[in-house]
């Protein structure tokens, strides 16, 4: 209802307009009305809720109209605020709106009320990074200018938004006062709906790039976008559906687990919870093509086994159509379809790695063969067979287990093979202090003690932890070549030596590959990590950053070593021999143990020329170490995570600079530098102005107001 306001009259009895936009039927209660006068005549009103209550009273909306126009926006979470932008000045001293700005629960959302059809303005800051929900990170370093500029080209075409059609961000305030990045940075996000995001990691805000979307190669149970976007034109009330927040999947088989990039080719692999291994490449131009498709038994017919879970995804048929940008080639199903959980490239060589809780397979995506399939499954690895969407566990069996495990820690403490060893006695006061259980041990530093052994029947004891790829000596200390290594949950690590063709010949012949070594960690721990360091024991370089003079070239002459880390130590092997260097234990009476490794490069902070190679690692107690390498000597211990955050810990990501990111909530993104070179803070300043405040103006004349914020890294 609009009513006349008169100086002269003192109360109005009836409106001189009313409407029911939604009626007639009973409609939910409007939260909040903007009435605002227009140059074209027509006034705005601007309302949030008022839904029908019976058809629409779920729906979180806010309506537009103006004259005979009417759009309901509907967003996917709950309307909290909304306000618009008008002129500080006008002449005809009408309101002449610009922007409707709408804060929702998951987002902010921006509408252009100047441009036809009212669409949304692109926000260069606060995106959803949860759009879906994020089930993997993946970042890349020292990205290439050549990659960096191919990526937000495809970003500007895919998303008509970025057109020049709509005017820039409306808000304006604050400036940034920190200093350009020294280097670009990415950030990858897997998520949940089968979507890759591409952020812009180089500053203090994450900036978005580009989206890979991978849910139209295949054959979904349903589309749940597609209905929401279809509408006609006599439909009412006219939603429109708007903000990328989207709680909803297609096929929780979509989401995606692991992500790997080769910033020098444009090659990149996509893995998901089906075991599907996409292989992309980056095109500057839309293609139509069909998917090769490749399937890889890691059962290897093993009889016994029977999948439980979920059924494998069904590739579309024919030629699709690919817009610029990352466009899939080739499609690896594993057998069965079980979630990836580790995945290698290495674009020179034309292989991929992938491993699920079943075993691991080796790709030549060149020749589109498969070079290697190899099954880690223990004949107790029933948990294997149902797959992680089945949800069908065995208390009973759960149980038996656990107490089957204290059992056998509790008799292997108490043997005296010999009592008059001191090394014996040493185990004996061990495990006497392992069955101690007070208050003291809150408060106990973790420090090196002795590692339980676990049992080869453990449950889920094939998943596959981490593979790697390396050209080193694993034959013979003369002759150098590539190799693969694959770490699993029982603490095995295979090594494979490859007979990779020269480039002249990839055509013609297929890489090869041949067991070359199998270690067997003597207490069984997940391997974590695995890195080849060269004579002087630097970490090996990337794919392609030798030949094309990027990085320089490993030391061939002197021995190299290998680093396997499990989740209780690190150990340092030589090769070819695989003999035992060095180690460290890193385990507590807190239960310590590791989550995240990572190789990073420290530089100094008062010379550019000199920096140092060292090992860090995150707990499960959310602290990170950092070991000199290859050493393994400790360096420095920082409190980073809280060890109640489990979903912190297990989506932090390190960068190789001594930076990381890891997940303070399911949108937000939390910052960390271990480097004192490597530091990105936000610095920023707020310069307002307040003409009607008398307090303001004498506070003017002394000095201008700032608004600054620092944060400092940890």
């Amino acid at each position: 209802m609009v009513w006349a306001v008169s100086n002269n009259s003192s109360s109005t009895s009836q409106p001189v307009t009313a409407s029911i936009p939604y009626g007639p039927f009973p409609c939910k209660a409007v939260n909040k009305i903007q009435y605002l006068s227009s140059g074209s005549g027509n006034h705005f009103i601007i309302f949030s809720g008022g839904m029908p209550r019976a058809s629409y009273g779920d729906r979180h909306c806010v309506t537009i109209m103006q004259g005979k126009s009417l759009v309901t926006l509907d967003f996917t979470s709950r309307v909290i605020d909304c306000f618009t932008i008008c002129p500080l000045k006008s002449e005809d001293d009408l309101d002449n709106p610009t922007a409707l700005v709408v804060l929702v629960e998951e987002e902010l959302v921006v509408i252009d009320l100047e441009s036809p059809g009212w669409p949304t303005i692109p926000a260069p800051y606060l995106a959803p990074l949860h759009s879906s929900a994020i089930t993997c990170s993946y970042h890349i370093s020292n990205v290439t200018l050549k990659l960096w500029e191919r990526i937000i080209l495809a970003g500007e075409q895919q998303n008509p938004q970025m057109s020049s059609a709509v005017r820039n961000w409306p808000i304006d305030g604050g400036k940034s006062l920190a200093e350009e990045p020294s280097q670009r940075g990415l950030l990858l996000t897997g998520h949940e709906d089968g979507t890759v995001r591409f952020w812009d990691a180089s500053g203090v805000a994450l900036r978005p790039l580009y989206r890979l979307s991978t849910a139209g190669i295949f054959q979904t149970d349903c589309d749940h976008n597609e209905s929401l976007n279809q509408s006609c034109e006599d439909d009412w009330p006219p939603f429109r559906k708007v903000g990328c927040f989207d709680p909803y999947s297609d096929d929780p088989r979509l989401g995606i687990q692991k992500i790997a990039l080769c910033k020098y080719s444009g090659k990149m692999i996509v893995a998901g919870t089906a075991g599907q291994v996409l292989v992309m490449d980056l095109s500057d131009e839309k293609s139509d093509h069909m998917i090769s498709v490749a399937t890889v038994d890691l059962l290897q017919d093993r009889e016994g086994f029977t999948w439980k879970g979920h059924d494998k995804l069904i590739p579309r048929n024919g030629s699709l159509f690919f817009p610029p940008g990352f466009q899939t080639t080739m499609l690896v199903q594993c057998m069965p379809p079980a979630a990836v959980t580790a995945v290698s490239l290495h674009s020179e060589w034309n292989l991929v790695a992938f491993g699920t809780s079943h075993g691991f397979g080796l790709f030549d995506y060149h020749r589109r063969s498969s070079v290697l399939a190899r099954c880690t499954l223990h004949p107790n690895d029933s948990l294997a067979m149902e797959g992680p969407l089945s949800r069908v566990k065995s208390l009973k069996k759960s149980l038996r287990q656990s107490f089957r495990r204290i059992r056998k820690s509790r008799v292997s403490g108490k043997k005296r093979p010999n009592t008059a060893s001191p090394n014996s006695r040493l185990q004996e006061a061990n495990a006497h202090l392992a069955e101690q259980v007070g208050p003291h041990d809150l408060d106990v530093t973790p420090v090196q003690r002795r590692i339980e052994p676990r049992s080869a029947d453990d449950s889920l004891s094939g998943v596959v932890r981490c593979l790697y790829f390396a050209d080193t000596f694993l034959r013979d200390a003369v002759h150098q070549g590539p190799t693969m290594w694959a770490g699993t949950n029982s603490g095995s690590v295979f090594a494979y030596a490859l007979e990779v063709p020269s480039r002249e010949k990839f055509s013609e012949r297929s890489t090869e590959a041949v067991l070359g070594k199998e270690i067997q960690l003597m207490h069984r721990a997940p391997v974590v990590s695995i890195a080849v360091l060269d004579g002087r024991g630097n970490p090996l370089p990337e794919p392609f950053e030798v030949s094309r003079d990027l990085a320089k070239a490993p030391d061939m002459q002197g021995t190299h070593s290998v680093l396997i880390a499990s989740e209780e130590q690190f150990k340092v092997f030589t090769l070819p021999k695989v003999g035992a260097k060095t180690k460290f234990k890193l385990t507590a009476h807190e239960g310590c143990r590791v989550r995240k490794v990572a190789l990073i490069n420290f530089t100094s902070s008062a010379s550019d020329d000199y920096s140092e190679n060292c090992l860090a690692c995150l707990t499960n107690l959310g602290d990170i170490h950092v070991f000199s390498v290859p050493g393994l000597r400790p360096q420095v211990r920082y409190d980073c995570i809280r060890k109640e955050d489990i979903s912190g810990i297990a989506s932090c990501v390190f960068t190789k600079y001594g930076q990381g990111f890891y997940l303070i909530s399911p949108s937000e993104f939390e910052r960390f530098s271990l480097s004192a070179k490597n530091i990105t803070e936000p610095v920023c300043l707020i310069e307002f102005d307040r003409p009607h405040d008398p307090g303001y103006l004498r506070m003017k004349v002394r000095e201008s107001p700032k608004l600054s914020y620092h944060q400092n890294s940890r």
